[in-house]
């Protein structure tokens, strides 16, 4: 959920579990090719995922996929592409990567042992779903929308600490707000905001003493039926494991893992 394009805020998370991984060789299906050509295009750089699988690296210092100056890696099925802020830097990423798995690649750890990595962001997992495998949430509390940015937001927005207000990305959305009340309280919303090649990033927020009631799939839910309706391709990218399972009781697969690398570029060989 949340944030735009590599600038999240994330914690170490355990990759993959047992929400939903799927392990995508096959490069036909349409919601992974449908991931991968946003991805292409978020790097910034004449790169695509291979086919075949593998990794792919390349020097974009506008890459999309980390924040500025970082190292950003993203694994779609059994393929993944890289991106580095210099030459040097993906010289050191090719070399370094060459013998590692690509289902080890956002393994934190594992980059750590080899690299000389001063910081890391994530991994984040990232879940797409279809029209046909949507499964919008049963009747339940009323959703209502709104305009994003709303004044309605800001005590839902004030409930939670910065950080994770930052990682909801509430703040960023460019469709309607669907939100929940309880009186005059909005004790959750949902939204999305609109990212290149036609997707809807999801964004979900609910009130730290209104969890646990299904509130954040309802939400979520409406504005999952808004981008469909529109014509975007709807993405889940969560570390929480709660995250994780809203966005599965709706239908979503985990099709991929998200980190980023900020490498101490005075130790690059």
């Amino acid at each position: 959920m949340g944030h735009g394009a590599g600038h999240a805020d994330w914690s170490i998370f355990p990759a993959r579990g047992d929400l939903g991984w799927q392990d995508q060789g096959m490069s036909g299906d349409p919601l992974l090719v449908r991931a991968r050509g946003l991805w292409e295009v978020l790097a910034a750089a004449p790169v695509s995922f291979e086919p075949s699988g593998g990794v792919t690296v390349v020097a974009s210092p506008e890459s999309g996929l980390c924040p500025p100056s970082w190292a950003g890696i993203v694994v779609l099925g059994d393929a993944a592409i890289v991106t580095a802020p210099t030459g040097a830097a993906a010289r050191a990423l090719r070399c370094a990567v060459a013998e590692v798995p690509t289902d080890s690649l956002t393994e934190a750890d594992v980059l750590q042992a080899i690299l000389p990595v001063a910081e890391v962001l994530g991994p984040a997992t990232l879940g797409y779903v279809s029209s046909d495998d949507f499964r919008p949430a049963v009747a339940g509390a009323a959703v209502e929308d709104t305009t994003p940015g709303h004044r309605e937001l800001h005590g839902l927005v004030r409930s939670v600490g910065r950080e994770e207000a930052g990682e909801s990305g509430m703040e960023e959305i460019t469709s309607p707000a669907f939100i929940v009340r309880e009186g005059a309280e909005v004790t959750a919303a949902a939204g999305y905001r609109t990212w290149p090649a036609s997707t809807a990033h999801i964004s979900v927020l609910t009130a730290p003493l209104h969890r646990g009631r299904g509130l954040a799939r309802r939400v979520a839910s409406a504005a999952v039926a808004h981008a469909l309706a529109a014509g975007l391709m709807p993405q889940w990218r969560a570390r929480p494991v709660e995250s994780r399972r809203v966005a599965a009781a709706l239908g979503f697969r985990e099709l991929g893992t998200q980190l980023s690398l900020r490498l101490d570029q005075g130790k690059l060989s």
